[in-house]
């Protein structure tokens, strides 16, 4: 069922370093979707808001797709899914960003969406990242984001509503001359008052009874005392209250809910040990026949580090060796986020690909330590080897949808020329990077623990398995896609040791949140 909101009327003025790997993406849902219904719902919303920039305050419009389902189950979580957040600002904002010298822009945005049921309330923030974009030279700017959804649950019977409200827009400016660095900027909106129904997005019905079967207030007033409370029942009130809200599984980092990444945390299903990392990881990879990189947004790593064992003898170094693993963790799963790729197939027709790049089998990370002798200088190879496979979920040709089915994929994983085919066969991503630390200074290049960057060179392989109803798409994206040369380049941020966490502190620099997770988020360079 797809559901339309009316358009609302628009105002008279026109209009944000341990071990790395990624290639391409994937979204999947932080919990496990149960909702029993079919037929989801496919809401679409356009909505009036009001946006606070440098040159004042600025009408914008901002359209909201999603899939819901058609009902749940009381206590049943599920994730609404195809999250797309559009902002469309004003020429006034372009002005305001070019007036900083600002040639392109990444958005990132957080969307506080409410969900009620009953007379109860949560609130959840929905988040949404996408690649640069030129600022156009003239009109409205119009940035597009998709992202991490946090699952929901209803506690009884009852519609459960999911509205729209404050929106922060995180810019990140970019420009012709990379040390111009024009910064970033926040842009904060709120929901204009004359919002079709108030911002309402979706309903989703809980339970097998009708609207409010349950735990709502009768009209006689007789579940809940009236007139001013007594000492003490107002806390109550609000105890009870908070047990009827719907239970919001947020999706992020819990003690810096402003990032725009998804969480990178141990839990009951994957329990740290004492030699346990986690860390973000982001990049692009190129694609040599389409000309052009893909964006991979910064993924979770977590990694087991393994003990050090002395290596060959030497008469310069002091040689050891380490051999760690590691498993990408999105959403309980071993692949990285989700990303859109665009490019020009064949030098002339645009193709726009959603991707996810999913383990087949363990990541491992060899680190080669050689401690100099002479000075103690320390020198630190580490080769990244994961089997990868790229797998295609959405596909569009000069803006015609394509069905590739569920089962397209490279046939075999992403494969690299491997420095030591004899120990390391078969098919499998290669990357590598170098750190060097001297005795008194920072570390620099890539160090397993300080992270740094990583690259590689890789062979796509042919797809398999893409289309559905007769039509064979797997020739199409051979031979638009598949190929050697491709090269990756991934940094890694600084890892969070669980068992020996680092909080920032007016001394150190912080390495972990509150809640153990990585607390640098690394930033991809080309």
């Amino acid at each position: 069922m797809r559901v339309h909101r009316a358009a609302a009327p628009r105002p008279t003025r026109t209009r944000a370093r341990t071990t790395s790997i990624a290639a391409f993406v994937v979204l999947a849902a932080l919990v496990p979707t149960t909702a029993s219904a079919t037929d989801p719902q496919e809401i679409e919303a356009e909505l009036p808001y009001v946006c606070t920039l440098p040159s004042g305050r600025l009408p914008a419009t901002v359209r909201i797709s999603a899939d819901f389902p058609e009902r749940a189950g009381a206590g049943e979580a599920f994730s609404p899914t195809g999250v797309t957040t559009t902002v469309e600002l004003p020429a006034e904002a372009v002005a305001d960003l070019t007036a900083r010298e600002a040639s392109e822009v990444r958005a990132a945005t957080r969307l506080a969406v409410d969900v009620a049921q009953n007379t109860a309330k949560a609130t959840a923030t929905w988040r949404g990242s996408a690649e640069p974009v030129a600022l156009p030279a003239s009109g409205p700017l119009t940035l597009t984001t998709k992202g991490d959804v946090p699952s929901v649950a209803g506690r009884s019977d009852g519609d459960l509503t999911f509205t729209a409200g404050g929106l922060a827009i995180d810019l990140e400016l970019g420009a012709a001359d990379p040390a111009a660095a024009p910064g970033s900027l926040t842009v904060d909106c709120s929901l204009a008052e004359d919002a079709p129904d108030k911002g309402l997005l979706a309903t989703v019905p809980v339970g097998t009874g009708g609207p409010g079967a349950s735990g709502s207030p009768s009209p006689s007033g007789s579940a809940e005392p009236s007139g001013p409370p007594e000492d003490g029942q107002g806390d109550q009130r609000e105890e009870r209250q908070g047990d009827r809200s719907p239970k919001v599984l947020e999706n992020s980092p819990g003690t810096a809910a402003d990032r725009d990444v998804p969480p990178c945390r141990y839990d009951e299903q994957h329990p740290p040990t004492e030699v346990s990392l986690n860390a973000y990881v982001t990049g692009y990879a190129n694609v040599k026949k389409l000309k052009g990189a893909a964006y991979l947004p910064p993924s979770c790593v977590l990694i087991e580090q393994g003990l050090p064992v002395m290596g060959p003898p030497d008469p310069e170094y002091l040689i050891f060796d380490t051999v760690s693993y590691g498993n990408f963790h999105y959403q309980e799963r071993e692949q990285t986020p989700p990303f859109d790729a665009t490019f020009l197939s064949f030098d002339f027709a645009p193709v726009k690909a959603t991707m996810v790049m999913e383990q087949t089998g363990p990541m491992r990370i060899d680190s080669r330590m050689r401690i100099r002798l002479s000075d103690f200088t320390t020198i630190t190879d580490t080769y990244v080897r994961a089997p990868l496979v790229l797998r295609v979920l959405d596909l569009e040709v000069n803006g015609t949808p394509l069905d590739v089915g569920s089962g397209c994929r490279t046939e075999t994983s992403l494969t690299s020329a491997d420095p030591d085919p004899a120990n390391f066969p078969g098919d499998h991503l290669v990357l590598y990077g170098r750190g060097e630390q001297i005795i008194g200074q920072p570390a620099t290049g890539y160090l397993l623990l300080s992270g740094g960057p990583l690259s590689g060179e890789t062979t796509i392989p042919a797809f398999t398995g893409c289309g559905t109803d007769g039509e064979d798409l797997d020739r199409l994206l051979t031979a638009s896609v598949s190929g050697p040369g491709n090269l990756i380049k991934q940094v890694q941020g600084q890892t969070c040791a669980i068992a020996a966490p680092v909080f920032p502190s007016p001394t150190n620099e912080g390495q972990c949140t509150e809640d153990l997770q990585p607390y640098e988020i690394p930033v991809a360079e080309r």
